[in-house]
């Protein structure tokens, strides 16, 4: 979250951020209730001070009439005292939801825009494939070469999801060893295997809650137990409440999970194919830093997602979003999208997010600095390393063959057994 005195001092210009973000945050709310609350906590302190001072003159006062009359005063100070304080506790409480609404503060390096119409193509990389054939979309290339079952996964789950079978399921299995792979003995991540459900704190921590409550799917008995949107969640919170030394960072976390979202799709769009899903494999990058370094950890991190793309063969683009794409915990965002021949459209593989202290402060990540003082918010960042089902919809029609056989790219070939050809 946003710190409450950065709000405090800068009312303004968190409420020009909030306009170029297209948030109905309630910034005048927070600073009303702030105002409430610091002249209940003042006058609390006042009225505890004055009890204090007055309890220790009245052994002092040898009048009994007057001492009586200091302690029946203070008997009234002191229910004026419980009263301010079961005031405060709503106050408190809203002001703390209040601030959960409000999305982190842009970086200013972030272009200022509406909407999507407004983001940036940094760079594009690679050539875009010739075909000297009508290249056809994943959903015909998977269903001829018989990896992927469409009708069987809507009868057993319901829509939107298939089931990948053979060649399908294997190129999948290998695609995500191979990238934990290149993140660990390539780019210095160590790998974690977490849970796929946490508790709702975690979701607080990272900004899924409260804010996307209705795109998580969550276990109906217990109102506790949330399946994971993407790994970011519980390896962000393996470090919650915790005070980490300064020798301990960076820290930098590969993880694999399976993803669960309530994709809402507007009707006639992405309903064909395996792009959009309520389940989906990831492969995430998560890493936790010191604030003066994470300009440039969040560079080397968009490279290692880069880099997968790169190792694949695959033509891929850099996007950065403008402030109105800007997704709710990022100060700053960049998109990495591959091209896609069938479909004829670039697909967004991975986000990679500076934080900053934004989701340290949700979910009280600190370190200790080595010269000693007061502990300090870490900055987290986070990217897909990169996201499947996407990845997988970009290698079956960019290395499509005219006979309807898939090419498999040269690094991962070795994951599928020396395998060269789905055909």
């Amino acid at each position: 979250m946003i710190d409450l005195a950065f709000i405090r001092e800068n009312p303004e210009a968190v409420k020009q951020a909030m306009a170029d973000l297209n948030s109905s945050a309630p910034i005048d709310e927070i600073l009303e209730l702030d105002g409430r609350r610091r002249a209940m906590l003042n006058e609390v302190e006042s009225l505890r001070a004055e009890r204090n001072r007055v309890s220790k003159l009245i052994p002092k006062i040898k009048d009994k009439d007057e001492r009586e009359q200091h302690i029946t005063a203070m008997r009234q100070v002191g229910d004026r005292i419980k009263e301010l304080e079961e005031e405060l506790q709503p106050v408190q409480q809203r002001l703390n939801e209040a601030l959960l609404e409000v999305p982190n503060m842009p970086d200013p390096s972030v272009p200022v825009g509406p909407d999507e119409s407004h983001n940036i193509v940094v760079r594009q990389v690679g050539e875009l494939p010739a075909f000297d054939f009508e290249p056809l979309p994943h959903w015909e290339l998977g269903e001829a070469l018989g990896i992927i079952d469409f009708e069987r996964g809507v009868k057993i789950s319901g829509t939107r999801f298939y089931i990948l079978k053979g060649l399908g399921a294997r190129l999948q299995r290998a695609l995500i060893a191979w990238m934990i792979d290149v993140h660990t003995e390539h780019h210095g991540y160590t790998e974690v295997y977490p849970p796929y459900m946490v508790r709702r704190e975690c979701l607080v921590g990272t900004g899924q809650l409260p804010k996307f409550s209705e795109n998580l799917y969550h276990d109906a008995e217990d109102e506790d137990v949330w399946f994971v949107p993407t790994a970011e969640v519980p390896v962000t919170n393996m470090y919650r409440d915790e005070i980490l030394s300064e020798e301990d960072l960076p820290i930098y976390h590969t993880a694999y999970t399976a993803c669960f979202r309530r994709e809402k799709m507007s009707a006639g769009k992405d309903t064909r194919g395996i792009k959009r899903g309520h389940q989906f494999d990831k492969v995430e990058m998560v890493k936790f830093v010191k604030s003066e370094t994470s300009m440039d950890e969040l560079a080397t991190l968009l490279d290692n997602a880069e880099d997968i793309a790169r190792r694949l063969g695959l033509p891929h683009r850099v996007v950065q979003m403008c402030t109105g794409d800007l997704s709710f915990s990022a100060a700053v965002k960049y998109d990495v999208e591959l091209w896609a021949a069938g479909s004829q459209e670039w697909l967004e593989v991975s986000s990679c997010s500076n934080f900053k202290d934004f989701q340290a402060r949700r979910a009280n990540i600190r370190y200790r600095p080595a010269e000693g003082g007061k502990p300090e918010f870490v900055h987290t960042l986070n990217g897909s390393g990169l996201a499947l089902p996407r990845l997988m919809i970009a290698i079956w029609e960019n290395f499509q063959q005219q006979d309807g056989s898939i090419r498999v790219p040269d690094v991962l070939q070795p994951y599928m057994g020396g395998l060269e050809v789905i055909s």
